[in-house]
């Protein structure tokens, strides 16, 4: 019987636990397995390998991907590097330019001195992918909507030069969540997610995971999770698993919230301190029709652009930021709280000032993760902080 996501998050994966029958899946705190003779087993031989609460959580987060396979590991940047593994020395990656800085950090930093290279193109612009492909090419990674400045991919578009030229296409989903968004359907390979943010939703744990439909790169993905070890503790995955449940309620509520803060925000341009709003349920986004189309709901990250004044931009920033009360200034997204930073200074830092400033990460841009909070109170927040800013 298909089931719909609201019910897939309370219990796909997690039927009752067979010997008590209890309904919460139990925290398997073990670091091996009694064998009955040597090879002799129940399915389990050692928790880096294998571990009950952990297959829970990938078997619940496949199912609302719409996956087959899901394979969990102890942070996004771990899946990412993961999902990287999968290629060998002299392949290439093209990715769009507006990543997180961490990812970014991770293509540069880590992987490009093992030999694999990256080229960053506009991610709005499906030919600049297909013009970037080379023979080489094994891999395309896109965010959609992008980090910080929400640009949109087209999805749809991107797998199929993909699919053509037998190229892998991940997506990473952290933004959107299954709720809002599904890239397998829209024929992306692989999709990878910071269960930090949305997915757990409460701030208090770090976690990342990849989904597939592809049975052989699930295959060679739990070999690389087993080899490199950069598995989530048990008690994590219960944490996940136990913010998951609440998922399609609490991304109902941010996504509301979001749309009228953003409309608040793009009302209080022009009048000398916010230059720019940028959000896709705004009818000015320029992939404002193909978010429509692609994604089921805008989302709950807003970024806006101060105005630079007679301070300048980055000390308006900064009082933004010194000023608010309910919102809290840190990085991370996604949680229960609402969350403000600067870019900049912040989760985009690893980023050369010069690419920065050309992809338009400057001084006066603020990214917004909208919590569950009553939006009135939000709101007034904003307006107080940025009234100081004035």
């Amino acid at each position: 019987m298909s089931q719909r996501i609201e019910t897939l998050a309370v219990h796909a994966g997690q039927p009752p636990e067979p010997s008590t029958g209890a309904i919460s899946t139990p925290v398997f705190l073990t670091s091996t397995y009694v064998q009955q003779g040597p090879g002799e087993h129940r399915g389990y031989e050692y928790a880096r390998t294998q571990n009950p609460t952990r297959e829970a959580l990938e078997a619940n987060l496949a199912a609302l991907e719409g996956a087959r396979f899901g394979v969990c590991f102890a942070s996004g940047c771990a899946a990412t590097v993961t999902v990287l593994h999968l290629l060998r020395a002299g392949d290439h990656v093209v990715a769009g330019d507006d990543l997180y800085g961490g990812t970014f950090r991770i293509f540069e930093r880590v992987m490009r001195p093992l030999g694999l290279t990256t080229t960053y193109v506009d991610p709005t612009r499906p030919e600049a992918f297909a013009a970037a492909m080379r023979p080489e090419t094994r891999l395309v990674w896109v965010e959609t909507p992008t980090n910080p400045l929400l640009k949109i991919c087209d999805l749809a578009a991107v797998a199929e030069l993909c699919r053509q030229r037998g190229i892998l296409l991940a997506v990473d989903n952290t933004f959107m969540t299954p709720v809002l968004q599904r890239p397998l359907e829209l024929g992306a390979t692989l999709v990878v997610h910071s269960t930090t943010k949305y997915i757990n939703g409460h701030a208090d744990v770090i976690g990342g995971a990849v989904l597939t439909s592809d049975e052989g790169l699930a295959e060679r993905l739990r070999f690389l999770q087993n080899a490199m070890g950069a598995v989530p503790s048990p008690m994590d995955c219960f944490l996940i698993l136990r913010g998951v449940k609440t998922l399609p309620l609490r991304i109902e509520r941010q996504v509301d919230n979001a749309v009228r803060i953003a409309r608040w925000l793009a009302e209080q341009v022009g009048g000398g301190l916010i230059e720019r709003v940028i959000y896709p349920g705004l009818p000015s986004h320029p992939q404002h029709e193909l978010a429509s189309r692609q994604m089921r709901g805008p989302g709950a990250m807003i970024s806006f652009v101060l105005q630079d004044g007679r301070q300048g931009a980055l000390e308006r920033a900064r009082t933004v930021l010194r000023a608010v009360r309910l919102a809290s200034c840190a990085e991370s997204l996604g949680g229960v709280e609402t969350l403000i930073e600067h870019p900049a200074l912040m989760t985009h830092a690893s980023l050369p000032r010069d690419q920065r400033e050309r992809l338009g990460i400057g001084d006066g841009l603020i990214r917004l993760s909208v919590g569950i909070e009553h939006v009135d109170d939000i709101l007034a927040d904003l307006e107080q902080a940025l009234a100081r800013a004035a």
